[in-house]
């Protein structure tokens, strides 16, 4: 088994069994992911107090049966409705729950780990053509022989975007910490228009629902080559030195941009860059959370991250600070009254097929800011202190980045950015002169 000393899979059902006949239909924004998944791993330092191996899983199991009495999508099965569309039968089939123990501490994994090593933390099993036998979701936790511990989750995007995944995993931290899940989940439907706005407002915004229809109409990309995965942390100071720049020439207008935009500006120039673009930058698309934006529960669980499009065509290669402008511009578009003309689109448009790629000749930003993974804590002592996301599809093209909150300890505005790109793509952008000058460093993946 390698570095795993010990392996042993269950399937944890839960404690209250669910209404019999329950079903849980999907929502729009549910049904465009289904050729996505999700894949998480948060790692935990190795306590003052060791504890015995094998202890802390056991209890772990335990409660979580307890906890999926809240998430009974989780539980349940894929089965097709009758206007043929993906739902949950929720049978009480369970999560299937990995347990490992693997060799070292905790730190030694993390000396010298690549996207292959890390991935080896989070179980998945591809058993698509089966729906009805195929767990949603897998969960893996493994304790380290000489301390510390790793949790990993996996899922299909039909069902959870990564705020949902992150969601379960601090309900099942509270659970075991203190006995309570403080941010319940809810599975209400996704707003629609008011019925006294409807006279008001017979004029769709059309800028969301044209990027959709591209998506979900236009051609597969082609498979894309090799690709890499690269780490880069961005501290504080790192980020406010962006944050000055773009603000030299007063373009945002008497607003500061947020870490996210003056991060998303600096990595499209640099990624353009070695992507070899000499007339403006590679369009993208950013993924939001929107959560806030509808007025939603926090605990609101599935899909509810919107994708936009933001053409570079205007924008010189080296220009920085208009790349932030535009970002700050195309986010502040995102309004409530296009989300849910977007919604209504899709709820009326007649048996879509799921997008294969959110690519489609794009690069990908995904605003992770605010997922919340380093107050998932299990057991005083065991604190989260390090996090990866990945969100996959069979199909890469231009790239992916995924901008996350950092460890608190490296300054509130410190960011990771997970970035995904063609293998010689990523190498190169690890070398690029302006991404070097902000100095990041490369936490995976630079070899």
């Amino acid at each position: 088994m390698g570095e795993f000393t010990s392996f042993c899979k269950r399937i944890v059902s839960t404690t209250i069994p669910v209404q019999p006949g329950k079903k849980i239909q999907l929502s729009s924004l549910d049904l465009l992911m289904e050729n996505q998944h999700l894949k998480m791993v948060i790692y935990y330092k190795t306590p003052k107090l060791g504890l015995p191996i094998g202890e802390l899983t056991t209890k772990f199991r335990i409660l979580l049966a307890e906890v999926l009495s809240y998430f009974p999508t989780i539980t349940g099965r894929f089965v097709k409705n009758d206007e043929d569309n993906w739902m949950i039968k929720c049978n009480d089939a369970g999560v299937r729950m990995v347990e490992a123990i693997a060799k070292g501490s905790v730190e030694s994994w993390l000396e010298n780990v690549d996207e292959e090593k890390e991935k080896k933390l989070i179980h998945w099993e591809d058993w698509y053509h089966i729906p009805y036998y195929w767990a949603t979701f897998y969960i893996m936790v493994t304790e380290f022989e000489e301390g510390g511990m790793a949790i990993g989750l996996s899922c299909s995007h039909l069902l959870a975007d990564p705020f949902s995944a992150t969601l379960l995993v601090k309900a099942w931290a509270d659970r075991v910490l203190r006995g309570n899940i403080f941010i319940p989940p809810f599975f209400h439907p996704l707003p629609k228009i008011k019925l006294g706005l409807q006279k008001a407002h017979n004029q769709p915004n059309e800028h969301l629902i044209n990027h959709y229809k591209s998506l979900i109409e236009g051609p597969s990309p082609s498979k894309a080559h090799h690709s890499k995965t690269v780490a880069l942390l961005f501290t504080d100071h790192m980020v406010q030195a962006c944050m000055d720049l773009t603000d030299l020439n007063g373009l945002n207008n008497g607003s500061d941009p947020s870490p996210f935009a003056v991060l998303v500006g600096l990595l499209w120039v640099c990624i353009s860059r070695v992507k070899g673009e000499t007339n403006g930058l590679v369009d993208m698309s950013m993924g939001l959370d929107v959560r806030k934006v509808l007025e939603l529960d926090q605990g609101y669980f599935g899909n509810c991250m919107i994708y936009t499009k933001v053409n570079g065509d205007d924008i010189g290669g080296d220009d920085q600070q208009l790349a932030t402008q535009v970002i700050g511009e195309a986010i502040r578009k995102v309004n409530k009254e296009g989300i849910i003309d977007l919604i209504e689109w899709l709820d009326h448009y007649n048996n879509f097929s799921p997008i294969s790629s959110l690519d489609k000749g794009s690069l990908v930003f995904l605003n992770l800011e605010t997922v919340d993974p380093y107050s998932a804590v299990f057991v005083e002592g065991y604190e989260p202190f390090k996090i990866s996301y990945y969100n996959e599809s069979a199909i890469l093209n231009k790239g992916k980045v995924l901008v996350l909150p950092s460890h608190p300890s490296e300054g509130k505005l410190s960011r990771l950015a997970i970035v995904t790109l063609p293998h010689n793509e990523a190498i190169e952008l690890c070398e690029d002169k302006l991404l070097a000058s902000f100095s990041p460093k490369i936490i995976m993946g630079a070899k």
